[in-house]
């Protein structure tokens, strides 16, 4: 296939259409100390030096202790996890989806749904989808089939922003309604409507984007006894703590969807991640993507094979149950190793040392003078701490300590100027959460 590059008239509609005047501007994430400089090699390089050339550049790299969160986290990744998902077998497989994958993928993704749905506390999960955010979306979809009739669905405000994008994306070009929720300003969590309305479901966050707990039970029974039903938006890793989707209320949530990255998926510059979406057997047959099933041949023999495939792939588009989802099976490989690896108690451990140090570390910042906690509520890992100078100044001062000091609510739209959203995990020492106090005090006292 012939490579043909997009002409001038082209670059520039496809640049208003994103709303940014020059193709450099899509890059404004990068410092510009960094663009600034000349990133071109020395030509006629032998690969020895081509090595060294590049070794030295990467020692200007300062390396940086990860205080961010908000969605995507920087967790330790066993050795064992990408040997093993870096085999031929599995890294270059074909894509694991089709018929012909060998019983060898088809038996991994069975192990993957038995973890998710023993994490979730559902009975059913799918083969995986693109990522968190899409997975909402397809969970939004399912609710309104199995619901009927032209129905909106609850959005409460504090949800990621980013996952609110892809809502819009998604179900406000099919013209479903998308009703927001506000949260209380006070406590950060969400105030529920006197009145349902015409919707479908609730979506129910556990964390919210403001990393406090909500109060799960009450709002699942909320929305089961106005005939709605429960989307619970989790993270894995939190619910080898916390209580499992299944088992909120009375009833339980009806569905379980979130994104996979904490679970042996690096950051990578935001992705490639994968979903995960659970449900209730009797809602199966509207789940969206891949089921792989344990069966026997007809000689007795156990087998691994796909089932219930309602894919535009295999019936009229109309009638599929998903258009937008796959199997991201490389990530799926790393996290279902990643999850064997650890074991239960092993991610058990894992989320208690990361909300231990998020304990440790709300403790030892709001010690810092001008620093307050404007949400008091229950956290997992990440929490909220107002400054006294805006916190995107103080983000980028500490910066040069050597430290991603978390994110500003205020690139959200959300919270005050002040507001700095933090988040730890395991790989965060005791030093570093006093570096991160004294880093802090200083810069403080030099705005």
């Amino acid at each position: 296939m012939p490579y043909i590059p997009h002409d001038a008239a082209e670059t520039a509609a496809m640049l208003a259409a994103v709303g940014v005047e020059r193709l450099d501007q899509l890059f404004d994430e990068i410092p510009p100390v960094l663009q600034a400089q000349d990133m071109a090699l020395p030509e006629g390089l032998s690969e020895m030096a081509l090595q060294r050339e590049l070794e030295g550049r990467a020692l200007a790299n300062a390396p940086l202790r990860c205080f961010a969160g908000g969605g995507a986290y920087a967790h330790h990744i066993p050795a064992i996890v990408w040997e093993i998902a870096g085999r031929g077998e599995f890294y270059s497989a074909y894509t694991p989806y089709q018929a012909e994958a060998s019983q060898g993928t088809l038996q991994l993704i069975y192990e993957y749904q038995s973890f998710i749905t023993r994490l979730t506390g559902l009975e059913v999960s799918n083969a995986s989808l693109y990522d968190g955010a899409s997975g909402l979306a397809e969970a939004c979809l399912m609710a309104l089939r199995i619901q009927g009739g032209d129905k909106s669905i609850l959005v409460p405000e504090n949800l990621l922003p980013g996952w609110r994008r892809v809502l819009d994306s998604v179900l406000g070009l099919q013209n479903i309604r998308l009703v927001s929720v506000p949260y209380d300003r006070t406590t950060g969590t969400l105030i529920l409507p006197a009145d349902a309305g015409d919707a479908a479901a609730l979506i129910i966050l556990q964390s919210n984007a403001l990393g406090l707990l909500e109060p799960v039970d009450a709002l699942t029974d909320w929305a089961h006894a106005h005939g709605l039903l429960a989307i619970a938006v989790v993270n894995p890793l939190a619910l080898a703590l916390l209580k499992a989707p299944g088992v909120w209320g009375t009833q339980g949530a009806d569905m379980a969807v979130g994104e996979g990255q904490p679970l042996g998926i690096p950051l990578s510059g935001g992705g490639p991640y994968f979903g995960f979406l659970a449900c209730r057997k009797a809602q199966v047959r509207q789940l969206p993507g891949r089921l792989v099933a344990k069966t026997v041949d007809g000689q007795g023999r156990e087998g691994f094979c796909l089932t219930l495939q309602a894919r535009e792939q295999h019936i009229r588009r109309g009638k599929a149950t998903s258009n937008i989802c796959t199997n991201q099976g490389l990530m799926v490989t790393a996290a279902t190793i990643h999850m064997a690896a650890l074991g239960g108690h092993g991610l058990q451990q894992t989320a208690v040392l990361c909300h231990e140090r998020a304990v440790r570390l709300r403790e030892l910042l709001t010690g810092v003078p001008g620093v307050s906690l404007p949400y008091g509520g229950a956290f997992f890992h990440e929490f909220v701490v107002r400054l006294p100078h805006a916190a995107v100044a103080v983000r980028d001062a500490l910066l040069g300590y050597g430290l991603l000091a978390g994110l500003p609510l205020s690139d959200w739209g959300m919270g005050e100027a002040g507001d700095l959203l933090v988040c730890t995990t395991e790989l965060l020492e005791e030093a570093d959460l006093l570096a991160y106090r004294g880093a802090l005090t200083t810069v403080l006292e030099t705005l």
